[in-house]
């Protein structure tokens, strides 16, 4: 049976909080859990997982968008505290530069560089694809980790596309194609791609994939993070028919404290105040890293799979094969949003 989690009622009520959005995904997990994990041939991780778990990364390359601040700065901090050269993308270069000296005055010897990037802007993207190309040797590991999260206004990038879909999707289908043959490199690439517990509330509209017509800042949200869940499922079956040795892994953090919120919506708005009410059950920025950085290191994950809280609480349960919306396994579907990204980027993966 193939169901498919709308997210008609949160356009129906445009008000509508984060909180109460959230208290609502208990109702459609019935029918979420009817599409299982990402395999049912995937080994679940160690659910107690940690730090202390990571092999060494030594002589590993991995680029970390959004890695100036929240769950990004954690995955570049602890790659580089496990021997990892990291390279944190981000658009800020003050908060770069402030980010590359955190880590460094907190791990001796960590090697941490910084690269300019918006990734609402395909110009920006493809000339970081084309330093990246010419100053690193190979590519590792590439984390899809930025994201922008519910502006109050429709906004549109610099290319004029959504800003939610834009950055989330549309930018990071970009760089992961311009830095391919970085990874191709690699003797065992990984690109790792956040999503979000939000996609249970997901649906792909492609009628109006740029919210034009009808603009949600929480249902263009949910759809942008569907898209990147399809997209790194997508990817590994394209990576298994193009011989590409790249594996394809899906994280997300259940609901961690990060700067989302104040970015987004505000902490002023309505969500921005639920929210704040309930900050003291939701992940640290540290622990909601833990899925994305298991998937990026652990010799047990596999391409394919999506990690992150499970159990009776996916906000912030034991780390595990996450809940796969039935939608995000429709092949056809996610073909058919490739290529829309392609054609929206210019980016042809080869």
């Amino acid at each position: 049976m193939t169901t498919t989690i709308a997210s008609t009622d949160i356009q129906a009520r445009p008000g509508a909080t984060w909180r109460k959005w959230l208290a609502t995904l208990s109702l459609t997990l019935g029918f979420a859990l009817e599409a299982g994990t990402a395999s049912a041939e995937q080994s679940a991780p160690k659910p107690d997982w940690s730090l202390a778990d990571m092999p060494s990364q030594s002589g590993r390359i991995f680029l970390v968008t959004g890695g100036t601040s929240g769950m990004g700065f954690e995955d570049a901090k602890a790659l580089a505290a496990a021997g990892a050269e990291v390279v944190i993308a981000a658009r800020n270069p003050q908060r770069g530069r402030e980010a590359m000296a955190r880590i460094k005055e907190e791990i001796r010897g960590a090697q941490v560089h910084f690269e300019e990037v918006d990734l609402a802007d395909l110009a920006s993207v493809k000339a970081l694809g084309e330093r990246l190309n010419a100053k690193l040797p190979r590519l590792d590991g590439l984390i899809n980790n930025a994201a922008v999260m519910a502006p109050p206004e429709r906004r549109t990038s610099a290319d004029g596309h959504e800003l939610q879909l834009a950055t989330n999707y549309l930018g990071h289908f970009a760089l992961t194609g311009h830095v391919l043959p970085l990874l191709r490199k690699s003797s065992a690439p990984r690109v790792v791609t956040l999503s979000s517990i939000a996609v249970l509330r997901g649906n792909i509209d492609f009628d109006d994939l740029q919210s034009e017509r009808a603009y949600n800042p929480y249902a263009s949200y949910a759809q942008s993070k569907l898209a990147t869940l399809m997209f790194a499922f997508e990817l590994q079956r394209r990576s298994e028919q193009q011989g590409w040795g790249i594996q394809s892994i899906a994280a997300h953090p259940g609901v961690a404290v990060t700067e989302l919120i104040a970015r987004g919506p505000g902490l002023d708005s309505d969500f921005g105040r639920n929210w704040a009410k309930d900050r003291d059950e939701y992940h640290s920025a540290a622990q909601g890293a833990l899925p994305t950085l298991y998937a990026a290191t652990a010799g047990q994950a596999q391409g394919g799979a999506y990690y992150g809280p499970t159990g009776e609480d996916e906000k912030r349960g034991p780390l595990g094969l996450a809940t796969v919306p039935a939608v995000a396994q429709d092949a056809e579907a996610a073909a058919r949003l490739w290529t829309i990204a392609e054609q929206l980027t210019g980016v042809t993966y080869r």
